[in-house]
């Protein structure tokens, strides 16, 4: 996806979204499963997540890293989009930019851990 209104990933339970554009309002409401990754370019997704029951992390880790930039290669693959191949040329500065959303229930769950100081609970 390259951006989404109010309300997304809501009630999701499964799967993996990368979202390259704006999010709208009460982000990840009653999400139970999978996760997303959200490019945040403007800085102001933490304002738009419900935090009830998600945990936001910066990606530290090469594990997550890499999950991200092979569905951001399958998009660009797939869809030639021009969003994902200015992310991807410039990699090293864009990946600080993204946040990786996943619900608290299913964090220790995960096939590797959500590591590095910037992660912990969500908060509004």
């Amino acid at each position: 996806m390259e951006g989404c209104g109010s309300n997304g990933c809501e009630y999701m339970t499964g799967g993996t979204v990368v979202i390259l554009g704006s999010v709208g309002s009460n982000f990840g409401a009653g999400m139970t499963g999978g996760m997303a990754f959200i490019f945040d370019e403007k800085g102001n997704f933490p304002g738009n997540v419900n935090p009830a029951t998600l945990e936001l992390a910066r990606i530290t880790s090469s594990y997550w890293a890499d999950h991200l930039k092979s569905h951001l290669e399958k998009h660009l693959h797939y869809t030639g989009s021009t969003i994902a191949a200015r992310i991807l040329d410039d990699w090293n500065k864009s990946l600080p930019l993204f946040w990786h959303v996943v619900p608290t229930e299913i964090v220790n769950t995960l096939p590797h851990p959500l590591t590095g100081e910037n992660t912990g609970k969500a908060t509004a």
